[in-house]
């Protein structure tokens, strides 16, 4: 890809809807880009490599801000890392803290769900009985 894209070319070669790629450019995720005589946005390979790695970002759970913040710090002159090692493993952490509390909910969920055999009148209903009792 070393041509300048549109809009339509650049959804296509990064599976990026054209309305959040709009989105992205609104909010300051991805930079401004060049417009054509006829006013069309044309992108760049550059455009296209940060969209992959929103795309990736968001797959992986990250907010906008902070996808906002890597793409700044890996734009930066800085001879280190260290500022995008602390968003991921903070990011880490608030994965990890959320799956433990994921795993705790269906554990209660399992307890609750084993008490109804699934024969009972709805009026008489376990299930109902212990998720009123909290």
């Amino acid at each position: 890809m070393n041509q300048r894209l549109t809009i339509g070319e650049l959804a296509r070669e990064t599976g990026v809807k054209i309305v959040t790629i709009r989105y992205y450019e609104q909010t300051g995720v991805l930079p401004v880009v060049a417009r054509s005589p006829g006013n069309y946005r044309l992108y760049d390979p550059e455009h296209a490599r940060s969209l992959h790695f929103i795309r990736h970002c968001r797959d992986l759970g990250f907010s906008l801000e902070q996808i906002r913040q890597m793409l700044r710090l890996s734009s930066k002159d800085s001879p280190t890392c260290t500022e995008i090692c602390a968003i991921t493993a903070h990011h880490l952490k608030d994965i990890e803290r959320k799956a433990s509390h994921l795993k705790r909910l269906a554990a209660e969920l399992r307890r609750i769900n084993s008490t109804c055999d699934g024969n009972s009148r709805r009026t008489e209903c376990r299930v109902i009985d212990a998720l009123a009792r909290g």
